[in-house]
């Protein structure tokens, strides 16, 4: 016999979850129904919405929009200049993957610049009012008060990968150890010994992690870690020549170079060209991303492809999760989904 009561297992409201176990789905496709998305099958739509009916669920989303306290709109923050967005490709990709799944919904996508002082401000009091019903946050430092303020504000946010170990919000990363480790093991295995790294940004999560799998990676193959073979980037073109000069300078025997980015390796190209150096005859070249950069590149440039539209897409995936259990974080504990997608070289011949 259905249930007529609006309570479920635990004896208060039903939850997704119990949606989701009653329907035999998971919590992504439960809330892809209840936010209208036609990216569900007609039988997966149809045993979710008897499993609501059945619980009696009533999602929060229903309810704030009952409260006319809705926006139906998503911001896409990025807290980086506009320059860099548009200069660099892994934004382009991301705001791509983004775009498409949220284009199966109601939502309307917002796309906020918070890169001085001055925007993070006015962006902090246009979230205090409330005015979009979930953030995306792109590109997140590891002392950005942005993710704190959002916790605050009780304010559905998923962030693409995590400020740490311990993050505490929703996030979609890709397996920055593991591609670092196999593009060092790529290099190794070609016979290369002395292999730099040029890094990204170490205030970001993901570029640590990267410096850690070119670390382990040399380390278990015996190879020892030359500190001077290590070099701080900041995912820039510019920073990737910078860099590589200061690595010239310190390590001329080098003869190989893992760059955080595909825009970094293009910038460490110029200069090893500028001085002399052939690629790959006597340096190799590995980037990371798999951007256009890398296929346009002479030589063609070896990288490390990381899904960066389909981390877009369960971005929102997992957001409009957040956004239809929208419960107090007190009754449903601090488990958050931490998503990471796996990475995967893509060899060409600049090594």
């Amino acid at each position: 016999m259905a249930s007529h009561g609006a309570r479920g297992r635990s004896g208060g409201r039903p939850t997704l979850e119990e949606v989701a176990a009653r329907a035999g789905v998971g919590r992504g496709t439960v809330s892809r129904v209840i936010n209208g998305s036609p990216r569900v099958s007609d039988a997966t739509r149809a045993a979710v919405e008897a499993a609501v009916a059945e619980l009696g669920y009533v999602p929060n989303t229903a309810a704030r929009a009952l409260a006319a306290n809705r926006t139906d709109a998503i911001a896409l923050v990025v807290p980086e200049p506009e320059t860099r967005f548009f200069a660099e490709p892994y934004f382009s990709d991301m705001l791509k993957g983004v775009g498409s799944e949220l284009a199966d919904t109601e939502m309307q996508l917002l796309l906020i610049f918070a890169g001085s002082d001055r925007e993070r401000e006015r962006l902090a009091q246009y979230l205090a009012a409330h005015r979009v019903d979930g953030v995306l946050l792109v590109s997140v430092h590891a002392d950005d008060p942005l993710p704190d303020l959002l916790s605050q504000l009780e304010i559905p946010a998923v962030i693409s990968g995590p400020r740490s170990a311990a993050e505490s919000l929703a996030s979609v990363d890709s397996d920055n150890y593991g591609g670092a480790r196999s593009a060092v093991e790529h290099l190794l295995a070609r016979g290369c010994r002395r292999i730099a790294h040029i890094t990204g940004r170490l205030d970001v999560y993901g570029a640590q992690r990267r410096v850690d799998g070119y670390r382990e990676a040399l380390r278990d193959a015996g190879v020892a870690v030359d500190e001077d073979l290590i070099e701080a980037g900041d995912f820039t073109e510019d920073g990737g020549r910078r860099a590589m000069r200061e690595l010239l300078r310190r390590a001329p025997d080098v003869d190989a170079v893992f760059a955080a980015s595909d825009v970094t390796a293009a910038g460490a190209r110029q200069v090893l060209r500028e001085a002399g150096r052939r690629i790959p005859e006597d340096v190799a070249l590995v980037g990371y991303d798999d951007s256009a950069i890398a296929r346009h590149m002479e030589p063609p440039l070896t990288s490390v492809r990381q899904p960066i539209e389909e981390m877009g897409r369960a971005m929102i995936d997992l957001l409009l999760t957040e956004i239809a259990d929208r419960r107090p974080a007190a009754s449903r504990g601090l488990e958050r989904h931490q998503v990471v997608l796996a990475t995967e070289l893509v060899e060409r011949t600049s090594s």
